[in-house]
């Protein structure tokens, strides 16, 4: 089939395929998101009801297939998997419990633009990038994304429903699957190369099957839900425009910007291309585009999904062209609610246990990055801290945030975000070297 780059990379970014091979290779990046974990947690804190939890479900699929079609087909033109942010879950339920469900609209629409116009026409955010992450701070970054997201899936897996010694067997069994598939694309030429493309289809079916022997997969809420459901704007009631609110929530935006340029920097590590000024500034006008459109849909800001960056690595497919199919797989799932009913009920130790592996591949490729890069005193440190903090908020009892001011709030509660910040301080603060310096200058 095809050959392989130095990266492993089987499909290249601007690779064409078969339709139907890349409905085949999409429909593996829906299948192994958690979407629909951060809208049913925000419809929880705003006690919805199940009616209405549903379509809030159902318009998070619809805005992110949307944001995915913007981001990789002519925002920042690579593999990028646009999802709901966890970020902004605090933020957004005490705007929607203080202020009512319009105020979310109207606090999320203006921070959207601004991030749209600092991309183009200021082109303010390329400029910002160069300064302040060279490689050392980007690699780190990488890192930091994937050692925080490993204690979300380890936590899935051990409080979904059912039994926790079954649910640590079944997400066992997907996570060695996986493995597997991917050590035979690397063995094996031809079938080799099939078991790693669909590898996570193939794990998801493999875990699937082992937890319906322990009574843990029910599709019965699929036989409820309906064929088809329109799309409305502002389904939630019109927009109420609220200055403290928007104040927030543009604060917020500028958190979830640094956690998706974490996500740019894994995809483009993996890929090998570039990420230069009008990719980066293309990057944030998807990304406003995008977090408009859920505003609009009453869904969610949106960020790019660093577990389907990792994907990128497992399974070597690095095409756009199965991404923008992920997209519009995306967006038919947001308009037929019996089939992201159906996605919804792959139980949870199943995604998780692949999430792992996923966490792996991004951790991995943060290493290559700073790999060639001379670790000093300074770039220790550089590296060191933010992963020990990021380590240390994953951990952070939740009770300890009850006193905090609202900005640290929203802060700490992502881990990806404190590590980010701080490799980013480290290295405007702690002076390089003048011997680094003239070396550099050369």
């Amino acid at each position: 089939m095809e050959n392989q780059t130095e990266n492993n990379i089987v499909l290249g970014v601007h690779d064409k395929i078969s339709y139907h091979k890349a409905f085949i290779l999409g429909l593996q990046h829906v299948l192994a998101m958690d979407l629909y974990i951060a809208p049913i947690i925000i419809a929880g804190l705003l006690s919805l009801s199940t009616e209405n939890t549903s379509f809030f479900v159902q318009m998070c699929f619809l805005a992110t297939g949307l944001a995915t079609l913007v981001q990789t087909g002519a925002g920042i033109k690579l593999p990028v998997v646009q999802g709901p942010s966890y970020v902004p879950i605090g933020a957004i339920a005490a705007i929607g419990g203080k202020l009512g469900l319009g105020a979310i609209a109207g606090s999320l629409i203006p921070g959207a633009i601004i991030i749209t116009l600092i991309g183009y026409p200021l082109k303010w955010f390329a400029k910002a990038v160069r300064k302040i992450i060279p490689p050392l701070v980007g690699g780190t970054v990488i890192i930091i994304v994937g050692i925080s997201l490993m204690p979300t899936g380890l936590n899935n897996i051990y409080q979904a429903e059912g039994n926790i010694g079954e649910n640590i067997l079944i997400a066992a069994i997907s996570a060695t699957v996986l493995i597997i598939c991917m050590l035979l694309g690397r063995k094996m030429r031809g079938i080799g190369t099939f078991f790693r493309l669909v590898s996570v289809i193939i794990a998801i079916v493999a875990g699937t099957i082992a937890a319906s022997f322990f009574g843990t997969v029910d599709f019965s809420p699929v036989k409820e839900a309906s064929w088809f459901s329109l799309p409305s704007l502002f389904p939630f009631g019109k927009p109420v425009f609220n200055l403290n609110a928007i104040i927030t929530m543009v604060f917020v935006y500028f958190i979830i910007l640094l956690e998706t340029t974490g996500t740019w920097f894994v995809v483009s590590s993996i890929t090998n291309e570039e990420l230069d000024d009008r990719r980066l500034n293309r990057a944030s006008v998807g990304e406003g585009i995008g977090c408009l459109v859920g505003s609009l849909f009453g869904s969610t800001p949106m960020t790019g999904y660093s577990s389907n960056a990792g994907l990128l690595a497992i399974t070597g497919v690095a095409s756009r062209m199965v991404i923008i199919m992920s997209g519009v797989i995306l967006v038919c799932l947001g308009l037929i609610p019996k089939l992201s009913t159906a996605i919804t009920c792959i139980p949870e130790p199943v995604i998780n246990g692949i999430f792992g592996i996923v966490c792996v591949a991004i951790v991995t490729n943060g290493m290559k990055v700073i790999q060639p890069i001379m670790i000093d005193d300074r770039n220790m440190m550089i590296i060191g801290l933010p992963i020990l903090l990021t380590i240390a908020v994953t951990i952070l009892p939740p009770e300890a945030l009850n006193s905090a001011p609202d900005w640290a709030n929203y802060i700490l509660s992502s881990a990806t975000t404190v590590g980010a910040l701080a490799t980013v301080l480290l290295n405007l603060l702690i002076p390089i070297k003048k011997v680094e310096t003239n070396h550099l200058s050369k």
